[in-house]
């Protein structure tokens, strides 16, 4: 089994935790070329990436990416995380990036605006101090739930 997908119970899959950190940062790029460009269609391209996380981060491009060139040259990892909360950061991405399209598309251009910018400081969040705000939201939700 790759190291990059590790199951220590059944249902329990865990994932690299600088795997989340390295798309964050990589989000980040793309929303900031948003904001300073006022382009909605690299938005559009994070929205497909955000769906594809929501489905699985480790296959998602970034994912993809970070396990193909960049994790070789890390090392190991020696912390994983459960991949249930950076899914489901990813779908909260998305939604965000939905709005964000909306707002860009058919207006009012504030809430395109406002939207991605959201998104970035969660995405920025991650990426520059690894707290995952929608992972938070996740595990907050399940404890609700009991």
């Amino acid at each position: 089994m790759s190291a990059d997908h590790v199951t220590t119970a059944p249902g329990r899959d865990l994932v690299d935790v600088r795997g989340p950190r390295f798309a964050a940062a990589l989000t980040s790029a793309v929303l900031a070329a948003v904001l300073v460009t006022g382009n909605p269609w690299p938005l559009a391209a994070q929205a497909a990436v955000f769906a594809a996380g929501a489905a699985d981060p480790r296959w998602s491009p970034y994912g993809w990416l970070f396990r193909v060139a960049v994790r070789p040259r890390l090392g190991p990892a020696r912390e994983f995380e459960d991949v249930r909360p950076p899914r489901f950061a990813q779908a909260v991405g998305l939604a965000f990036a939905a709005v964000g399209l909306v707002g860009y598309a058919a207006g009012p251009q504030w809430l395109g605006v406002a939207a991605t910018g959201l998104a970035l400081a969660a995405a920025f969040l991650n990426a520059a101090f690894g707290y995952c705000l929608g992972c938070e939201m996740h595990l907050a939700l399940r404890r609700a739930a009991g």
